[in-house]
């Protein structure tokens, strides 16, 4: 199964899905919980069916859904199968799906050597460790990753990297700009923008776009 680019990602999904760090995501609004039960049973009946199985979280008036193929490390036609899938299932429940407002986030170390510091941070986080990143194999806790940075003092070491779909960052620049923030570099958008508070707090708004 060959992974998919972004670009055929979004191009593919239906409606209602968005396309973050790496997963195709969706948030099917069932309005109660009696609902959302019997839509997960369904969902995962037909996750059987396909050999193919979704991450779902069941909250109280919506289930969250995740898909992405672990043994390519990506999305490919079989999550687009799967989406469709689902959206006709909820479908023929009532049940609207909404992309808007679905957001991921990671951490983001600067540091000037941090070979020296991953370790620390695996052993507090218990995760998985890469070459640059760290990991909860559960998927629960945000990725860590390393950015490389200059040793210069006084320097900012984290800053968080918010992942939104493309729709998303305009509106929520504007509302930064209002609440008294700065837009400190659009140098890399589409792929992100930096952003500051008031008191030079960095935050980074990704997208998929413009990447690898």
């Amino acid at each position: 199964m060959t992974k998919l680019s972004a670009r055929e990602i979004v191009e593919q999904a239906p409606e209602g899905w968005v396309y973050l760090l790496g997963s195709l995501r969706t948030r099917l609004m069932t309005g109660d919980f009696a609902k959302g039960l019997a839509l997960v049973a369904a969902i995962g009946a037909a996750a059987e069916a396909a050999d193919h199985h979704p991450d779902l979280d069941l909250r109280f008036t919506y289930v969250d859904v995740r898909l992405v193929s672990h043994d390519v490390g990506g999305v490919t036609g079989r999550d687009v199968r799967m989406a469709r899938t689902i959206a006709d299932l909820a479908g023929q429940a009532g049940v609207a799906l909404k992309g808007a407002g679905i957001a991921r986030l990671e951490f983001a170390l600067d540091s000037p050597d941090h070979a020296k510091v991953l370790p620390f941070w695996q052993a507090v986080f218990g995760g998985e460790a890469g070459a640059d990143d760290i990991k909860d194999p559960d998927g629960v806790l945000p990725t860590v990753w390393f950015q490389r940075s200059g040793g210069e003092e006084p320097r900012q070491r984290w800053h968080p990297d918010l992942w939104v779909d493309p729709s998303e960052v305009r509106p929520r620049i504007d509302a930064a700009l209002a609440a008294g923030g700065t837009l400190v570099s659009d140098a890399e958008a589409p792929s992100f923008w930096v952003l500051a508070d008031p008191e030079g707090n960095k935050v980074c708004l990704c997208t998929w776009q413009d990447r690898a």
